[in-house]
């Protein structure tokens, strides 16, 4: 079976198809994925723009509910589409479905949203004139999403375009798609009108690039790579759409020497290596204060080592494989690069599991200075970096001095310290005592720098990107 394309309501084969097979397990087909060629991506734009002004006219209650009707049917369908989540990523089976539950709730979130989208009624500086401030749809919304939440981010971008009134053509990652149809067809099954959702698959050099051409699409949603985003709001600002961008991050967490080290290590544990290090949230720069230092290293490496990798079905297992051989590949060369640059390194080696897949042990480089590539660079995996630091001020500086600014954190025991790094860390998410990953899904996200650009999403914040604001004046003489 050939799973298909959506466009303006009906399944269409595409110009070809990929395989999608489970990263643990080389021999396990998850499914064979259409792709659409620029023509098909046409014809999706053409149908979002014919569906646009009566899914308008639809109201907002009609939105509500059907977001509800698919946030309710993620929610029947959790353990199902969590199993395939973490066939078709390799996050655990744990973690997939807690992902899904999370699209259920973001869906059901913007069901309310759509209800509650507010304006302005303010005086004129004019006699019997009377003004309204309004938001109205951005119009026919591109989105592209990345492979590590192939359902999550998806939700985050999705449900919000539909709930302000906006018409949608989504590109899923290449090496994700699965999750993104099961997405369509319950949008589709929820009684979404024909043209109102499109799904186009397919790569990003032909079907991303084709949305973000195409002068029918008025705002592009992209969470991916830097490299990528930066290109890709040149061209948005050359045919003058609305562009947000969501991209990379090498965060940094603080340890202070008066840190509970057992919650330390623990928070740093997970915001590094969970996930197998694959989010823009993972925690990639440790810094530790000169007293806590040692102790902080021992017990890290010994808790990274000791985390199980393994087949992310499997119960006992906490870290699943690396998503693809490539990007393998690409986490071994950095941390061949950290011997280089003079890091002692712990762990970091492929392991040979019971099936042919992309397995690594998490790699701890200790030693490392902010000054290094591995310091620099997002790695994307199960690696993270121990820098240590004289005091607050030094460890505040070198968690600063970075091209990302998305999320950072800090573990200490004062509320003097955790106030003041609240306020001076330059990112856009700070936590203190917590994971640097791990975010609510009702409440702003997004970074600074390098990290973000454009309005922030999640929460009410996304009516920011996906509306447009409408001032009128009458006059009532």
């Amino acid at each position: 079976m050939i799973h298909e394309n959506l466009i303006g309501g009906a399944w269409v084969a595409g110009a070809g198809t990929s395989e999608n097979r489970n990263p643990a397990d080389a021999s396990d087909l998850v499914g064979i994925y259409a792709h659409a060629d620029v023509s098909q991506v046409a014809e999706a734009v053409e149908a979002a723009r014919q569906a646009l002004p009566g899914w308008e006219r639809a109201g907002s209650q009609f939105r509500a509910d059907l977001l509800d009707r698919v946030g309710a049917g993620i929610l029947a369908r959790k353990d199902e589409i969590g199993r395939i989540l973490a066939r078709e990523e390799g996050k655990t089976l744990a973690e997939a479905v807690g992902e899904t539950v999370r699209a259920a709730q973001i869906f059901r979130f913007y069901a309310g949203e759509a209800l509650r989208v507010a304006g302005d009624a303010v005086a004129s500086v004019r006699p019997d004139v009377d003004v309204e401030i309004t938001r109205e749809p951005v119009g026919v919304v591109g989105l592209i999403t990345p492979w590590n939440f192939p359902i999550a981010i998806p939700a985050w971008k999705i449900a919000p375009a539909l709930a302000y009134g906006n018409t949608v053509v989504f590109k899923p990652a290449d090496l994700t798609p699965a999750c993104a149809h099961i997405l369509a067809r319950l949008l589709h099954e929820a009684g979404a009108p024909a043209g109102v959702f499109n799904l186009v698959m397919g790569r990003g050099s032909v079907v991303g690039d084709a949305i973000l051409s195409h002068p029918d699409v008025d705002a592009v949603s992209f969470t991916g790579s830097v490299p990528v985003g930066r290109a890709l709001a040149v061209k948005a600002a050359g045919g003058l759409k609305k562009v947000q961008l969501e991209m990379g991050g090498k965060n940094p967490m603080v340890v202070l020497d008066d840190a509970d080290l057992d919650l330390a290590v623990a928070a740093c544990l997970n915001g590094a290596f969970y996930s197998t290090g694959q989010r823009c949230t993972a925690s990639s720069r440790l810094i530790a204060e000169a007293g806590i230092h040692d102790a902080f290293v021992e017990k890290l490496t010994e808790g990274a080592m000791a985390l199980k990798v393994g087949d992310p079905l499997d119960p006992g297992t906490q870290i699943g494989p690396v998503v693809s051989e490539s990007q393998l590949r690409s986490n071994l060369a950095y941390v061949n690069l950290a011997c280089e640059e003079g890091a002692e390194v712990f762990g970091g080696e492929t392991i040979n599991g019971e099936t042919e897949g992309y397995f690594q042990r998490p790699a701890v480089f200790v030693g490392a200075t902010n000054g290094m590539r591995i310091s620099r660079e997002e790695i994307f995996g199960p690696c993270a970096s121990v820098i240590k630091a004289a005091d607050f001020e030094e460890a505040l500086a070198l968690a600063n001095d970075t091209e990302f600014g998305l999320s950072s954190g800090i573990c200490t025991s004062s509320l003097k310290y955790s106030r003041e790094f609240r306020k001076r860390s330059q990112a856009g998410m700070v936590m203190v005592n917590l994971p640097t990953a791990g975010v609510d899904y009702h409440v702003p996200f997004g970074g600074r720098k390098g990290s973000s650009y454009g309005s922030r999403e999640q929460g009410r914040y996304a009516a920011e990107f996906y509306t447009t604001v409408k001032t009128a004046y009458s006059f009532a003489g």
